[in-house]
């Protein structure tokens, strides 16, 4: 088999159980809960320290490979992720899973970067788009088969094989990485280490402090101690960015109007993304007593949208534009997520399916839309630096989704006096996180009219989008 169709699958072997893994945990959510003891919205904490390893971790991979080889990089990011799988499998609390979850994360922040960066350095131009979308197939394919083959181990089996089954697809990988990756180590620039420690603590500190606010791991007021501290980090961050010539994360690239508003905004409608993976198998198990297996049969129809949209999204863009896509889709997205929490036990089936596969559809739109124009201003010198950047606020703000989808719950349950996994409550979280989703337009709204035309070919006939590919894209 060709070098441009062979590793592209071999890299694929890593993303497959990456996006299997993280969507298949999220339908046994309420059944790892009684196993562990906790309440299910405790274990928001489980999802979250996954998205914050992402966080802190993505911004050195290109570091770790340059200075280690790609090879031996992404050999050992499989093995990490699977070490943490088997963590995850063996966990027997709530402390141990989390810990599991964020040794998981710390591989796979390396895995599809380096793997990435990989193709770009082995296989020529002329090959390189073939040699992606290849890429790309484990990366759609995954969210699909995730919540279905989820429900199904942890419905006739037990939960902890979701995690297991990682071990043969993540061995093979690992073999094959040896046999053919290359070692291909790069010029080794110094690394911002400074940078690394006080974003990755900063980052760490104030997600998990505001995540576990609730007494789930922590008291309450450790809690807010650690949350508070981590935006003190944060800040010195920011000082240490402005003085130092070459930051790990660039937060000048926020100075390029395309870049700040889609990152920036981008966010606002990844929260309320970001929390459905959470919501909807809690409601549709603990609020419509449907078995796992019937969860993930229909949570994965909005993947198969998010499938569908890929192979249409470039005309859209070319026919409208982005500023005319983005505002709109974003309305129509964000009204689709509220009416999930119009779901109820008698919905018939199909009508859901619907409206999740339509809805996939519209956020597919909006998340290409995004991750496109990100980089229509930005200078290829600065790509690298930027594709961090966004990565990182992609995973900060998927977090924060998870946490306020949890929070609205609680909140919903106390207001209401039903227990949490009364219906009504559901209603209120999706549409607390959809409103948080629809605010995004006001940043939208701030694109000049022509914005990204030269990349959406609407202002040149014939030309089709070309669409950057970011160093980690989840939940596309």
């Amino acid at each position: 088999m060709r070098k441009e169709r062979l590793l592209p699958l071999i890299i694929a072997t890593a993303l497959f159980i990456e996006n299997m893994d993280s969507t298949a945990i999220t339908t046994s959510l309420p059944m790892i809960a009684a196993d562990l003891g906790v309440e299910p919205v405790a274990l928001k904490l489980a999802l979250t320290t996954y998205m914050l390893a992402l966080a802190v971790f993505i911004p050195i991979s290109a570091w770790v490979a340059d200075r280690f080889g790609a090879q031996r990089t992404f050999m050992a990011a499989i093995g990490v992720f699977l070490l943490g799988s088997l963590g995850c499998a063996a966990s027997d609390s709530l402390a141990m899973l989390v810990a599991a979850r964020f040794l998981q994360g710390m591989g796979g922040a390396m895995m599809v970067p380096v793997g990435r960066l990989v193709l770009l350095r082995t296989v020529p131009k002329a090959k390189l788009v073939q040699a992606l979308s290849w890429l790309t197939i484990p990366a759609l394919l995954g969210p699909m088969l995730g919540p279905p083959l989820g429900g199904l181990i942890t419905t006739y089996s037990h939960w902890r094989y979701i995690f297991l089954i990682n071990l043969p697809m993540g061995l093979l990988g690992i073999f094959l990485a040896w046999k053919y990756i290359p070692v291909l180590k790069g010029e080794v620039r110094p690394l911002d280490w400074r940078g690394f420690l006080l974003s990755g603590l900063g980052l760490a500190l104030a997600i998990f402090g505001f995540a576990s606010i609730g007494r789930h791991l922590v008291s309450t007021p450790l809690a807010v101690a650690c949350m508070l501290a981590g935006f003190s980090v944060l800040g010195l961050y920011v000082l240490h960015s402005r003085r130092h010539p070459h930051p790990l994360i660039d937060l000048d690239l926020f100075k390029v109007p395309t870049f700040r508003i889609s990152v920036l905004g981008g966010s606002l409608f990844r929260i309320g993304i970001g929390a459905t993976p959470f919501l909807l198998p809690l409601m549709l198990q603990l609020g419509f007593g449907l078995d796992p297996l019937q969860s993930g049969l229909i949570t994965f129809t909005s993947a198969a949208g998010a499938m569908f949209m890929k192979t249409v999204a470039a005309r859209i863009l070319k026919r409208f534009g982005f500023r005319p896509v983005l505002i709109t889709n974003a309305l129509v997205a964000s009204l689709l997520l509220c009416g999930f929490g119009l779901f109820r036990a008698d919905t018939p089936y199909p009508l859901m399916i619907g409206v999740l596969l339509v809805s996939g559809c519209f956020r597919s739109l909006q998340f290409t839309s995004l991750n496109a124009i990100a980089y229509a201003d930005i200078e290829q010198a600065r790509m690298g630096q930027a594709s961090s950047l966004a990565a990182v606020v992609q995973q900060v703000s998927l977090a924060v989704g998870v946490t306020l989808g949890g929070y609205a719950l609680t909140i919903a349950s106390v207001a209401t006096q039903q227990p949490l996994d009364a219906v009504i409550n559901f209603g209120f979280a999706f549409l607390t996180v959809g409103l948080i989703s629809a605010s995004s337009v006001l940043m939208m709204w701030k694109l000049v009219p022509g914005a990204g035309a030269e990349m959406s070919g609407k202002a040149q006939p014939g030309q089709e989008i070309s669409e950057p590919k970011p160093i980690h894209n989840p939940g596309t």
